[in-house]
């Protein structure tokens, strides 16, 4: 009996420990919340005043657009970024700077992107493609090339059944397909854990692959300021949530049959299955479209933006 009991005892007490164990480790995840929370909101406030300004304001609706306009050749190029890049201009401006010694580049900045407002807007196919237009249209701009990376394939060729006799062209920088899979997103944990300042401390410990962007790059600490501000707006998370309706709503949809695509892709072994098949499909019939396959991961502006130019350059002229 006197056994029983110190068996009892003795698991009374473990089981007193482990809990005292969890109850600690909840308490520093709590605490350590607490902190990294404080620290991000206190860090967004101080940060907002050494963002520099750039490109002009677009009131857009029930906002404002930034666009960078820059470069004044016969032929304009709208370019357009991937989802979630944090200041699509600054993404982009290597590329920029070479393009625009021979076309009218302008990069246009979607609502919570950049330094462009928020919107009351859905972040919908439809009205993402209204307000790009909607751009062109205030800068009196009638006939242009889409350009863009990744999701801005989507949006493209949706922009394309509206507005055909606008857009000469799209080239698209490892660009979404209509009919690729997009898995649902539920944002919830990613946006507590951005809100909560835990992806600003990992982009502390490793801002390189955190930004995905050099320390190299002259505009490094403004993008990651822009990153900081930008990541949790609400409309980046909005349309993460609307893409799976953009998607299926845009299934079956290609490009006019006499308009000109070319499709820079990348080729590596993280590339969704058929990768590379869904993007030969959408130049396959068309009178002038062109299929380039180039070594990288997605972000081929990055590393690949001199053969981008020169493939861009000989596109247009041709």
């Amino acid at each position: 009996m006197t056994k029983q009991l110190e068996t009892k005892s003795l698991l009374v007490r473990l089981l007193q420990g482990v809990c005292k164990a969890i109850l600690g480790i909840i308490t520093i995840l709590i605490v350590s919340l607490v902190i990294t929370f404080t620290i991000h909101q206190i860090s967004l406030k101080s940060e907002a005043k050494r963002i520099e300004s750039y490109g002009e304001k677009l009131k857009v609706f029930d906002g404002e657009m930034n666009v960078v306009d820059e470069g004044k050749g016969q032929k304009t190029i709208l370019l357009l970024p991937g989802q979630g890049t944090a200041s699509p201009y600054l993404d982009f401006k290597p590329m920029i700077d070479e393009l625009k010694k021979e076309y009218r580049v302008v990069t246009i900045e979607p609502f919570g992107y950049g330094l462009s407002s928020q919107t009351n807007r859905r972040r919908s196919v439809e009205n993402i493609v209204e307000e790009i237009h909607q751009v062109a249209k205030e800068l009196n701009i009638s006939k242009y090339t889409l350009m863009g990376h990744s999701i801005a394939g989507l949006y493209a060729v949706n922009y394309a059944q509206v507005y055909p006799n606008e857009m000469e062209g799209f080239i698209g920088i490892d660009s979404s397909t209509p009919e690729q899979p997009w898995p649902g997103i539920d944002m919830t944990v990613f946006d507590f854990l951005k809100t909560a300042g835990v992806f600003r401390a990992l982009i502390k410990v490793n801002p390189e692959k955190g930004l995905g962007v050099s320390q190299d790059n002259p505009d490094f600490e403004q993008i990651k300021l822009l990153t900081m501000k930008n990541m949790s707006s609400p409309e980046m998370k909005d349309e993460l949530q609307e893409l799976s309706n953009s998607f299926s709503d845009s299934r079956g949809l290609t490009y006019p049959k006499n308009m000109p695509v070319l499709l820079f892709v990348a080729d590596n072994d993280m590339n969704q299955k058929n990768w590379l098949e869904m993007h030969q499909d959408q130049v396959k019939g068309l009178d002038k479209g062109k299929l380039i396959q180039l070594p990288g991961a997605h972000y081929l502006h990055h590393t690949q933006m001199e053969t981008i130019v020169k493939e861009t350059t000989n596109f247009l002229k041709n």
